[in-house]
Protein backbone atom coordinates (compact mmCIF):
# COMPACT_ATOMS: atom_id res chain seq x y z
CA UNK A 1 0.00 0.00 0.00
CA UNK A 2 1.61 3.01 -1.04
CA UNK A 3 1.95 5.34 2.34
CA UNK A 4 -0.20 8.51 0.86
CA UNK A 5 -3.17 5.60 0.93
CA UNK A 6 -2.08 4.60 4.41
CA UNK A 7 -1.83 8.03 5.48
CA UNK A 8 -5.26 8.68 4.41
CA UNK A 9 -6.92 5.25 5.72
CA UNK A 10 -4.79 5.92 8.86
CA UNK A 11 -6.91 9.82 9.22
CA UNK A 12 -3.16 11.28 9.27
CA UNK A 13 -1.29 14.19 7.50
CA UNK A 14 1.04 12.41 5.58
CA UNK A 15 4.04 14.74 5.94
CA UNK A 16 3.72 14.71 9.79
CA UNK A 17 4.59 11.52 9.80
CA UNK A 18 7.97 9.73 10.22
CA UNK A 19 10.21 9.89 7.05
CA UNK A 20 10.50 6.63 7.14
CA UNK A 21 6.54 5.91 6.50
CA UNK A 22 6.33 8.43 4.24
CA UNK A 23 9.04 6.74 1.55
CA UNK A 24 8.46 2.94 2.16
CA UNK A 25 5.12 1.11 1.19
CA UNK A 26 3.36 -0.61 3.73
CA UNK A 27 1.88 -4.97 3.52
CA UNK A 28 -1.25 -5.25 4.56
CA UNK A 29 -0.37 -6.94 7.63
CA UNK A 30 2.01 -3.84 8.48
CA UNK A 31 -1.14 -1.71 8.08
CA UNK A 32 -3.66 -3.79 9.90
CA UNK A 33 -0.59 -3.83 12.64
CA UNK A 34 -0.40 -0.16 12.92
CA UNK A 35 -3.95 0.15 13.20
CA UNK A 36 -4.48 -2.52 15.60
CA UNK A 37 -1.40 -1.71 18.07
CA UNK A 38 -0.62 1.76 16.58
CA UNK A 39 2.99 3.20 17.76
CA UNK A 40 3.12 6.46 20.01
CA UNK A 41 4.28 8.87 17.05
CA UNK A 42 0.65 7.39 15.30
CA UNK A 43 -1.26 7.88 18.47
CA UNK A 44 0.37 11.52 18.82
CA UNK A 45 -0.43 12.46 15.26
CA UNK A 46 -4.30 11.09 15.74
CA UNK A 47 -4.29 12.81 19.12
CA UNK A 48 -2.98 16.41 18.76
CA UNK A 49 -2.99 16.27 14.54
CA UNK A 50 -1.69 18.29 12.19
CA UNK A 51 -4.47 16.86 10.67
CA UNK A 52 -5.50 16.25 7.16
CA UNK A 53 -8.60 18.00 5.34
CA UNK A 54 -11.27 15.14 5.51
CA UNK A 55 -10.16 15.50 9.86
CA UNK A 56 -10.36 18.97 10.03
CA UNK A 57 -13.89 18.86 8.40
CA UNK A 58 -15.15 15.99 10.30
CA UNK A 59 -14.22 17.87 13.74
CA UNK A 60 -15.55 20.99 13.11
CA UNK A 61 -18.93 19.62 11.76
CA UNK A 62 -18.49 21.23 8.01
CA UNK A 63 -18.15 19.60 4.71
CA UNK A 64 -14.69 19.22 2.91
CA UNK A 65 -16.13 21.74 0.20
CA UNK A 66 -17.00 24.22 3.20
CA UNK A 67 -13.28 24.86 4.05
CA UNK A 68 -12.55 25.55 0.58
CA UNK A 69 -15.44 28.11 0.67
CA UNK A 70 -13.86 29.59 4.19
CA UNK A 71 -10.54 29.25 2.30
CA UNK A 72 -9.45 26.79 4.76
CA UNK A 73 -6.23 25.13 3.33
CA UNK A 74 -3.60 24.38 6.00
CA UNK A 75 -4.19 21.62 7.87
CA UNK A 76 -4.94 22.31 11.41
CA UNK A 77 -4.08 20.73 15.02
CA UNK A 78 -6.42 19.70 17.81
CA UNK A 79 -5.73 22.75 20.05
CA UNK A 80 -6.61 24.85 16.81
CA UNK A 81 -9.76 23.16 15.95
CA UNK A 82 -10.36 23.41 19.54
CA UNK A 83 -10.26 26.98 19.45
CA UNK A 84 -12.46 27.60 16.68
CA UNK A 85 -15.08 25.80 18.15
CA UNK A 86 -14.91 27.30 21.47
CA UNK A 87 -15.30 30.99 19.62
CA UNK A 88 -16.46 29.95 15.95
CA UNK A 89 -15.90 32.90 13.57
CA UNK A 90 -19.20 34.03 10.88
CA UNK A 91 -17.59 31.56 8.32
CA UNK A 92 -17.52 28.24 10.78
CA UNK A 93 -21.32 29.28 11.82
CA UNK A 94 -22.35 29.02 8.18
CA UNK A 95 -20.74 26.22 6.61
CA UNK A 96 -22.09 24.18 10.00
CA UNK A 97 -25.40 25.20 9.07
CA UNK A 98 -25.01 24.82 5.19
CA UNK A 99 -23.36 21.07 6.38
CA UNK A 100 -26.86 20.70 8.58
CA UNK A 101 -29.05 21.65 5.83
CA UNK A 102 -27.45 19.21 3.08
CA UNK A 103 -28.10 16.22 6.06
CA UNK A 104 -30.98 16.61 6.54
CA UNK A 105 -32.00 16.62 2.78
CA UNK A 106 -29.77 13.58 2.34
CA UNK A 107 -31.67 12.24 4.96
CA UNK A 108 -34.91 13.04 4.01
CA UNK A 109 -34.00 11.87 0.54
CA UNK A 110 -33.41 8.86 2.00
CA UNK A 111 -36.15 8.14 3.60
CA UNK A 112 -38.51 8.78 0.62
CA UNK A 113 -36.52 6.43 -1.58
CA UNK A 114 -36.82 4.05 1.34
CA UNK A 115 -40.94 4.50 1.05
CA UNK A 116 -41.15 4.10 -2.56
CA UNK A 117 -39.43 0.95 -2.69
CA UNK A 118 -41.94 -2.00 -2.53
CA UNK A 119 -41.89 -4.13 0.84
CA UNK A 120 -41.32 -7.53 0.66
Amino acid sequence: MKPATAAKKLGIHLPAAPTDFQENALTHEAFKALQENPPEWLAELRRSGPHPRQVVAQKLNISIGGLNRSEVTETLTTSEITELLKSPPAWLVQERAVHATARAEAKLAKEREAAKRPKS
